[in-house]
């Protein structure tokens, strides 16, 4: 009687490292505030008031990072504070939490926005291209129509780059996060020489004057304490990035060890980058307005840094590196706040905090469409019909009740669940949120004198919020978004392990026959991985809805696995790079043989098996072997091309694993011819020891596989032309030196192409080269080669 055990398990891929993650959160931190917003703050809190207040923001986000970092090491999901606040809170303060981080990353995108705007009008005119700014209709000059037409415009773009799928990698994100620190720094590197080189008047700078008419205090303190109150209010924008790391959680490695560590550094790491531009904009800036520098560069607004760049390092050198600083970090920023809260109002439609339409996804794109389009549209309102101070104002002004909720929430779990596993702890607890509260509180009320505007909309804002919660509260609790595990039975821990990766329907069956034969003769069972590519505007668990197509493919495997009497396990696995997520796999399991089909390209935006053959080949963690279909139907003669290595080895033992399969279940004979291929000039007895190096090194048994030398003086040519009397080829990768990584080879690769039947290349596990070249992966090395002695 035939049986088997089927296991189906939903896994979620974690590639992000500690490095990754760090600058992640550096770039959401040192973006557009830093740009757009560092004069602004100087107006309002006067020189030595900057850097107080950028400290002292830093502290606040200190404290609050304290917060995040022991609720995303302890609830390492996506959604940041959002699933925090309704993990600690009542649903209603969740749906709260939710609704403001919403409001918050579209307010704070229309900033950035603004910004881009701006920077784009600044560098028309550095090459010519100026507008007038003498007021024309509804009162606005064409300058300021041009920059909000170029606003408007950028959104709208960065709109239907998300809608479509793209994303900047990680690379690029890295890239445009190292440009803007060489950028700052570059600029606080020209300004310290001038401070101390040519400029030695610099501390007056400092300590200015009261103005003529006699408005503000003298010395470095002109608006007193609540200056310094409303340019942490401003600019408290600027340091909320770090809720991205926190967002990031569950695709982050070892989150536990690493997202707190990441919290810290880059926290760390943009507030002294803040200290010092804000340092050398004070200190090295030399203008003849007759104003305070703090005063002047309160005046020029978001532009203030470009005119200081231009001051400190000539010949318009620097305002150009600073436009181009402020464009890479808001286009950076766009990018990131629009995938960002189209991912909260998506997540709350499809937790049932908002109408289920927020929740859908794009049938081709796989993107959440109509969640972007409706951030897209708020984030043009703000930006098109406010003016900058009041787009900050409301930016900071719901982040800042943002964390408040969220130092509650810790609060409250420490409370409700005090043994919730946290490998982080905030020290101090209850008194140091308590403190973290109460400032952001003052923070947050101190906003009213800076725009209360910003109040108005936030207080609107939570009042629709309100209306719409109360129209949905009756609907059931959203379900859990627990792994779905279906047909579950325990399974016997077998020896042997085939991962099988399917994507196609069309190969799923043939591949699954083969793997079957591997396994049954090896006594082990058949591993089958679905592995979904989820896009970057998603997070992992949104994935779940591109499994169904999956399962199919999978019940394929597990019908052919009865069949053989060969036990499967599957699994559907979510991630952001399809070759990781195989190899994890593979590591995971302990995979002895990966066996793939190719060239495994798939129609499927989803599944894409094409490009991750040669990336898996050049250090493959189990043996590996690829299957190129010609021909359906079991093998009745397999063809082995073979020379002096352990690559031909495993291609005998996958062809004798075939052979044994249809004799022990059919009583049917599979002949297995090994050809070796030698130089014409080889002499008989030189060709007779290599016979018996054959025989002894691969282990061929002569009453099973028939070993034939036979001149050659094309390999290829004549490897095609003996397999004409076969249903199958299996053919060795050649030998590579350590540091090689070859995919198969010409030959095996050209045999692939060329032959009229089906074909499998075979190459065996290094795990010494799969560690030195494959340690990106993060996992050790499967255990030992299917085959090896």
């Amino acid at each position: 009687m035939n049986t088997s055990w089927k296991q189906v398990s939903v896994t979620l891929s974690r590639g992000l490292g500690l490095f990754d993650v760090t600058m992640i959160g550096v770039g959401a931190m040192i973006g557009a505030g830093i740009f757009g917003l560092t004069g602004i703050a100087a107006g309002k809190a006067g020189p030595v008031g900057l850097l107080i207040a950028f400290f002292l923001n830093g502290v606040v986000t200190l404290m609050t990072g304290l917060s995040y970092a022991e609720l995303g090491a302890a609830i390492p999901a996506a959604g940041g504070g959002y699933s925090f606040v309704r993990e600690g809170m009542s649903r209603f303060w969740g749906f709260t939490a939710g609704w403001i981080s919403w409001f918050s990353n579209s307010v704070a995108c229309s900033l950035y926005a603004v910004i881009f705007g701006a920077f784009f009008i600044e560098l028309l005119g550095a090459f010519g291209f100026h507008f007038s700014t003498q007021a024309g209709f509804l009162n606005l000059s064409a300058l300021q129509w041009a920059e909000k037409i170029v606003t408007v415009l950028v959104v709208l773009i960065f709109i239907a780059i998300n809608t479509r799928g793209a994303s900047e990698t990680g690379a690029v994100g890295n890239l445009i996060t190292s440009f803007k620190i060489i950028v700052l720094m570059f600029l606080v590197i020209a300004g310290l020489i001038v401070m101390f080189g040519s400029n030695s008047s610099w501390v007056a700078n400092f300590s200015n004057p009261a103005p003529i008419d006699g408005s503000y205090s003298g010395g470095g303190l002109p608006k007193g304490i609540m200056g310094i109150f409303l340019a942490m209010g401003l600019t408290f924008v600027a340091f909320e990035g770090y809720e991205i790391i926190a967002q990031s959680g569950e695709e982050l490695i070892n989150p536990q060890r690493n997202l707190p560590r990441a919290i810290f550094y880059s926290i760390g790491i943009t507030v002294v980058i803040y200290l010092l531009v804000a340092f050398v904009a004070m200190g090295a800036l030399v203008q003849d307005s007759g104003l305070p520098n703090w005063l002047y560069l309160g005046a020029e607004g978001e532009k203030a840094m470009i005119r200081t760049a231009d001051s400190i390092i000539p010949f318009g050198v620097g305002a150009i590196l600073m436009i181009l600083g402020g464009l890479a970090s808001t286009t950076s920023a766009l990018n990131a706040t629009i995938y960002s809260s189209s991912r909260v109002s998506f997540a709350m439609g499809r937790g049932n905090d908002l109408p289920a339409i927020f929740g859908r996804i794009h049938p081709r794109n796989r993107t959440p469409h109509i969640a972007i389009y409706t951030s897209g549209a708020l984030i043009i309102f703000f930006a098109a019909v406010l003016p900058i101070q009041d787009v900050a104002s409301g930016a900071s002004l719901t982040f800042l009740l943002l964390f408040l909720l969220v130092n509650i929430s810790l609060l409250q779990l420490r409370k409700n669940k005090p043994d919730l596993p946290r490998a982080f702890r905030v020290p101090l607890v209850p008194w140091l949120p308590i403190f973290a509260i109460s400032i952001q509180a003052l923070l947050a009320l101190a906003l009213l004198n800076v725009s209360w505007i910003a109040w108005a909309a936030v207080i609107f804002w939570f009042l629709i919020g309100v209306i719409i919660y109360q129209s949905i509260r009756r609907r059931a609790e959203a379900k859990l978004e627990a792994d779905t595990i279906l047909l579950e039975e325990t399974i016997a821990q077998r020896s042997f392990s085939l991962l099988l990766p399917v994507a196609m329907p069309a190969q799923a069956r043939q591949l699954a026959r083969i793997a079957a034969a591997i396994a049954y003769h090896n006594e082990g069972e058949i591993f089958a991985l679905h592995a979904v590519r989820v896009p970057p505007q998603l997070g992992l668990s949104d994935g779940r809805n591109f499994l169904k197509r999956g399962r199919p493919l999978l019940e394929e495997v597990i019908e052919i696995g009865q069949e053989h009497n060969v036990p499967v396990r599957t699994q559907l696995r979510l991630g952001r790079d399809i070759s990781r997520s195989i190899m994890a796999a593979a590591q995971e399991r302990h995979a002895n043989l990966i066996l793939l089909g190719w060239p495994g390209t798939s129609e499927s935006p989803g599944s894409v098996y094409g490009g991750i053959i040669d990336l898996i080949s050049t250090s493959p963690p189990a043996d590996l072997a690829v299957v190129r279909f010609v021909r359906f139907g079991a093998p009745q003669r397999i063809l082995v091309p073979v020379v002096r290595n352990r690559n031909s080895k495993l291609a005998l033992a996958i062809a004798q694993s075939q052979a044994g399969y249809a004799f022990d279940t059919t009583g049917q004979q599979v002949e297995i011819v090994a050809l070796h291929l030698i130089p014409p000039e080889m002499n008989d007895k030189t060709a007779a020891l290599r016979r018996q190096k054959l025989l002894s090194e691969l282990s061929i048994d002569p009453d099973h596989i028939s070993l034939q030398i036979t001149p050659s003086h094309d390999v290829l040519t004549d490897i095609l032309k003996y397999s004409e009397d076969f249903d199958e080829i299996v053919i060795g990768a050649p030998e590579e030196r350590l540091l090689e990584q070859k995919m198969f080879g010409s030959i095996p690769q050209n045999v692939a192409e060329e032959a009229l039947i089906n074909v499998i290349m075979v190459k065996r596990h290094d795990p010494i080269k799969h560690k030195l070249i494959g340690e990106w992966i993060g996992k050790v090395p499967a255990k030992k080669s299917y085959g090896q002695d």
